[in-house]
């Protein structure tokens, strides 16, 4: 089997990487960063994220795992000191995989420029830096709505417990295919009404944004942030593309809920 290792960078991550890597190695498994069937990231939620990102291409082909070296995060499932035991699961035991949705966002301009499609992991956020954002929200190819506030973000389930979660978007399990629209601090007054929620959309719906002003947009897909102008819609739909997480063990999804919201953190001695 083919790998790939992503670090976090610090010294920490480094030098479980470099030790992962020979492990593995020494095991026959080959070390590809080009063409890889397993992705490992080492560090926290923004390093998973990174490694998708820099193997979306290879969705298809390739499938993720992570190990944390900091605090537990909802996409690495192993820690330090099981790094062995987790290197004779690779070399040894066949994976399980069980596949995420995926949030797919296509961008559109008034003028020649070229249209944008993206996947994100978590979310996409659109707000722009010159006031509020006026949006005519269609769902369905329908309008639902006329948005005005300090923007929107969509979600996919595993990324409802992220920056959707800070908005109060619910916590959806990533097994169910949807997404979630939430406003950032929508204004409601005699002229503009929103819905005031979040919105849950299945597979099959597809929400479509389009500005009522000339404005400069900035949206975010996941970790990454760019400035868009003279933007004509933004689509957000479940995409047809999956992620592949790899699976030796159970992922209990709602104990890690419970772990990272709600259990009391034990003094130490």
């Amino acid at each position: 089997m083919k790998f790939a290792i992503v670090s976090r960078g610090d010294e920490r991550s480094n030098a479980v990487e470099a030790k992962m890597k020979q492990y593995l190695i020494d095991f026959d498994l080959t070390h590809d960063v080009e063409d890889p069937e397993l992705v490992i990231s080492i560090g926290g939620d923004g390093t998973f994220l990174e490694a998708y990102r820099r193997y979306a291409h290879k969705l298809d082909t390739a499938a993720f795992l992570g190990v944390h070296t900091g605090h537990l995060g909802f996409y690495t499932d192993w820690t330090v000191d099981e790094l062995e035991k987790l290197v004779i699961e690779i070399a040894k035991t066949p994976f399980h995989v069980v596949e995420y949705p995926l949030l797919e966002v296509t961008i559109r301009f008034n003028d020649d420029q070229k249209t944008v499609h993206a996947l994100a992991l978590n979310e996409t956020t659109i707000k722009t830096v010159e006031g509020s954002v006026v949006f005519d929200v269609q769902i369905r190819g329908e309008h639902f709505e006329t948005f005005r506030g300090d923007g929107l973000c969509i979600s996919t389930p595993s990324g409802s417990t992220a920056y959707n979660k800070a908005l109060g978007g619910g916590i959806i399990h990533p097994s169910l295919e949807a997404i979630q629209m939430t406003e950032i601090a929508s204004i409601n007054n005699r002229v503009f009404r929103t819905i005031g929620s979040p919105l849950i959309l299945p597979k099959h719906h597809t929400c479509l944004l389009k500005p009522l002003q000339k404005n400069s947009f900035i949206i975010a897909l996941d970790h990454t942030t760019k400035s868009y102008s003279n933007v004509s819609s933004i689509q957000c739909r479940v995409a047809k593309e999956r992620i592949r997480f790899v699976r030796y063990r159970p992922f209990p999804f709602w104990s890690r809920v419970r772990d990272s919201f709600v259990a009391e953190v034990k003094p130490q001695d």
